[in-house]
């Protein structure tokens, strides 16, 4: 109860305060022309720390970010429809240690806008939302064993409902009655172990498999999104998405929060810095604790619930538009 309330609070807040002045896209001269715009954004950020007699000691270290944003917006009278691509991925070099990944992310977003005139700001909307990653995740130190892989896990968002914008290019708000979530664990020891919320592996008592893990999850439930972009000051963009789901089936009200925020400080047209902060919750990723078994002289995984997972960012690169 306590957690609605509070979604309910920061979903008031932003709509209050949000009032987007201009669009990212130029509105057509001629609304009974089709326009087509397409923006494609390639980033890179380098972090590089070095030490040659340093007194005060420190580790040599090196980091690299490159990122895709791919934007194709279409729009004829009262009808869009947006699509983009997200492509990011980072490493980490310390010294004496082996590269290790900093971020991972492959996501397509789609979404289609119908509304009956051009004085309501009130659309029917449907939207497709895929998420995966490139690489395989590690519980670093350990890189003996996998704790996520390229689908598994994939989620798969599909639904439709009501969307609200103004400028909907700069701020929307979107409810969904019926949205379907699926989550693809295409891996079978992650199936098997139950990762992601998929049903697990069954065994005898003897340790034989029975059953296989499920690969693939299916929910129905509800889903509210919020995006806003503004330019707080000159050359200082914000960007601020949020997503709340909540399944009818499988203990409705036990919300999934993703929140990611994201500051944009750009030195000229080829040079900026990026502070963000990505929040998420989710009741199907449980934490796993490796523990050695006393018995059998094995490595095992002890699940230990689900716990909120927090990622910060920041750095300095590169960004070229074309």
């Amino acid at each position: 109860m306590h957690r609605s309330f509070f979604i309910i609070f920061i979903l008031l807040v932003q709509l209050v305060s949000a009032q987007p002045d201009s669009l990212y896209f130029k509105p057509a001269t001629n609304p009974n022309i089709p326009v087509w715009t397409n923006t494609n954004t390639a980033g890179l950020d380098i972090n590089e720390v070095a030490f040659v007699n340093w007194n005060s000691g420190g580790s040599n270290s090196i980091s690299a970010l490159i990122g895709l944003n791919s934007v194709l917006r279409y729009e004829y009278r009262n009808f869009i429809w947006d699509s983009n691509l997200l492509a990011r991925y980072g490493l980490n070099k310390q010294e004496e240690q082996e590269f290790r990944k900093t971020d991972d992310l492959l996501e397509i977003r789609s979404s289609l806008g119908f509304r009956k005139n051009k004085r309501t700001n009130w659309y029917y909307s449907a939207r497709f939302n895929f998420k995966t990653q490139f690489a395989n995740g590690y519980n670093y130190p350990n890189t003996s064993n996998e704790i996520s892989k390229f689908m598994a896990p994939g989620y798969l968002f599909l639904g439709g409902g009501v969307e609200y914008g103004k400028n909907i290019d700069k701020f929307s708000m979107y409810f969904s009655p019926l949205t379907l979530k699926t989550t693809f664990v295409f891996d079978e020891a992650l199936s098997d172990a139950g990762s992601f919320g998929v049903l697990p592996a069954e065994y005898d008592a003897d340790g034989n498999l029975i059953r296989s893990g499920e690969r693939v999850r299916k929910e129905l439930g509800v889903l509210l999104t919020s995006a806003y972009e503004t330019e707080l000051f000159e050359n200082v963009a914000i960007r601020n998405l949020m997503s709340f789901y909540t399944d009818y089936i499988n203990d409705f009200g036990n919300v999934d929060i993703d929140w990611e925020i994201v500051f944009d400080f750009r030195v000229n047209n080829f040079v900026r810095a990026t502070l963000g902060s990505h929040l998420r919750y989710d009741n199907d990723v449980k934490v796993q604790e490796e523990v050695v078994n006393t018995e059998t002289d094995e490595t095992e995984f002890v699940g230990l619930g689900a716990r909120v997972q927090w990622k910060q960012l920041l750095g300095v690169g590169v960004v070229y538009e074309f």
